[in-house]
């Protein structure tokens, strides 16, 4: 499609309530962080924000006009009801990507997404909370470090790490093994997620 999301910045209110904007704002920031936006997808393959665009027009559309006492429940990146409730209640109650443990399958998953009635969200792609891969650098380095405290005293200096992938996830790696010392080789088939990583800093 084409489109260019960013999320919002300053003071200006576009909804009826700052709950509500805040929520309009996450939606917009998964976007604007986005590894596929045109088919929003945020990352991680098929982590998607909503389940396509006519229900991401419905979702803005519905949080704009959303009072401080209704909550507007998404099903799997679908609006489907709004609610009268209360002004402590949440604004939004989502559920992504659940059935029923019978038929929990991928086959019946993509079956399912397939007739567009479902969507696979990840965990922060879908609930609207993704901040791109800034928010992975902590955890990774995380990791290395402890693996660096376990194996090597502390450090990965003079170390080389070899792996895979620099996507929204794996693209945090080659700035973690940097901060714990070491050096990676991250080996990636897509040259534009090469080029990403690089823009931003990250290798």
């Amino acid at each position: 499609m084409g489109r260019e999301i960013r999320a919002a910045r300053g003071t200006t209110l576009r909804c009826k309530g700052w709950r509500q904007e805040a929520l309009l704002r996450l939606l917009e920031n998964n976007l604007e962080n986005a590894e596929k936006p045109d088919e929003l997808i945020i990352y991680g393959g098929t982590g998607k924000a909503a389940r396509n665009w006519e229900s991401y027009d419905k979702i803005v559309e519905t949080l704009k006009e959303l009072e401080d006492d209704e909550t507007l429940v998404v099903q799997s990146g679908k609006p489907v009801a709004v609610f009268k409730t209360w002004w402590n209640s949440p604004r939004v109650v989502m559920a992504n990507a659940n059935i029923v443990p019978y038929w929990s399958t991928w086959e019946k998953f993509y079956e399912l997404e397939e007739l567009g009635l479902i969507m696979y969200g990840q965990m922060t792609a879908g609930s609207w909370c993704y901040i791109g891969t800034q928010g992975i650098i902590q955890g990774t380095y995380e990791t290395f470090s402890a693996l660096a405290k376990k194996h090597f005293d502390g450090t990965l200096k003079g170390k080389i790490v070899l792996t895979g992938g620099m996507g929204g996830m794996g693209g945090a790696q080659p700035l973690a093994v940097k901060m714990a010392g070491g050096v990676c080789i991250d080996v990636e088939c897509d040259e534009n997620r090469i080029d990403r990583r690089i823009k931003a800093g990250f290798c």
